[in-house]
């Protein structure tokens, strides 16, 4: 089945889903036409990030997991590119396979130690193991170290020619489209809803029989197989890598993207990720204090829409839908009402005055 729930086409959250995602898809038409390509490069970027938030919303917002250090899948998938390409290997299938096979395992040998845990310790224990992959990153001067080092060139991807930015552009939204159409398919499969019923109620599920820290599991390495693909596509992007990729900054502001889109929707990490660095980009070129007024905007979106960006236009439109739903269902109700027939009126007769006969 090709659609996990039945979508309504008219809906104004479906119609932002739609049209967002075609304007991704005209935009490199657009930086052609106006010969400024680099929106490509930028917006790739948001894109690759709108990856990572992504799956960090299956465990924020479906699972129920805050974690504040799943940069350390983003520094694994960029570092996995950049030490094989410093040792000559440039065959981007093979890199693409260290990234999953290194961040499933990372993902399996943390996982099992930070879901030992629950609330502000699983916080701490995350940004924990993402500082030691930080630190660890700074002590390897053979790799550049704090510095990071340059790429000598993108990795070979056959068919796609990465060293073109509109093809890295299109293969970067192809991933988007299917991170965002798998984890759709994801939330409303029997493993979601059991990672919902986990988010809500953990202890009873665990008293109806579902072994709930396989599934926590499960979807921590989904979520962190995922990031290193990334990762991977940042190195590529930017043709650079440092441990900066992996600082406990970029897990919280994945962590940003999340709440400003929406957590708990599966399209609220990718809008949350090109609202925040489209809004970083304006404003770091009308000011150099760009940072605070920037916070400011974050708070505000968040006071007045509290479910996020595209939560609170979900929320909004599935609301008018089913009002208007309503409305349409009491007229056709009204009119199948068999109307009261009148009654016919009896004129009461006069009666003749008494003692007189007509």
């Amino acid at each position: 089945m090709l659609f996990p729930e039945k979508v309504d086409f008219k809906a104004k959250h479906v119609w932002l889903v739609g049209a967002t995602l075609l304007a991704l898809l005209l935009l490199p038409a657009y930086a052609w036409w106006t010969a400024q390509s680099y929106y490509v490069t930028l917006v790739s970027r948001m894109m690759i990030y709108g990856i990572a938030a992504t799956s960090l919303n299956l465990l924020v917002g479906y699972t129920g997991l805050v974690s504040l250090g799943h940069a350390l899948f983003l520094g694994i998938g960029a570092y996995a590119v950049g030490i094989t390409s410093f040792h000559g290997i440039d065959n981007g299938w093979l890199q693409l396979l260290l990234v999953v096979a290194g961040t499933a395992v990372v993902g399996a040998l943390t996982g099992l130690v930070v879901l030992r845990t629950q609330g502000m310790a699983f916080i701490m224990i995350t940004l924990a193991f993402a500082q030691m992959f930080f630190y660890l990153g700074v002590s390897l001067k053979e790799y550049g170290g704090d510095d990071g080092m340059s790429l000598s060139g993108r990795s070979v991807l056959a068919p796609f020619d990465l060293e073109s930015n509109r093809q890295l552009y299109y293969l970067i939204l192809a991933l988007l489209v299917a991170t965002l159409y798998l984890s759709w398919r994801l939330v409303h499969s029997r493993f979601g809803y059991v990672l919902r019923g986990i988010r809500s109620n953990e202890r009873r599920m665990k008293a109806m029989g579902f072994a709930t820290t396989r599934y926590k599991l499960a979807i921590y390495v989904i979520a962190g197989v995922t990031t290193g693909i990334a990762g991977f596509l940042l190195a590529n992007l930017s043709s650079y890598v440092s441990p900066s990729s992996s600082a406990w900054t970029v897990s919280g502001e994945l962590v940003v993207m999340v709440i400003l889109g929406g957590i708990g929707t599966v399209f609220g990490g990718a809008l949350g990720a090109l609202a925040l660095l489209l809004i970083e980009e304006l404003l770091s070129a009308l000011t150099e204090h760009w940072m605070a007024i920037l916070g400011l905007l974050i708070v505000a979106i968040v006071l007045v829409a509290k479910n996020g960006i595209y939560g609170s236009i979900r929320t909004w439109s599935i609301g008018a839908r089913r009002r208007a739903v309503a409305r349409a269902q009491a007229q056709v109700q009204g009119l199948a009402q068999p109307q009261p027939q009148p009654q016919p009126q009896i004129q009461p007769q006069t009666l003749p005055p008494a003692g007189k006969t007509p």
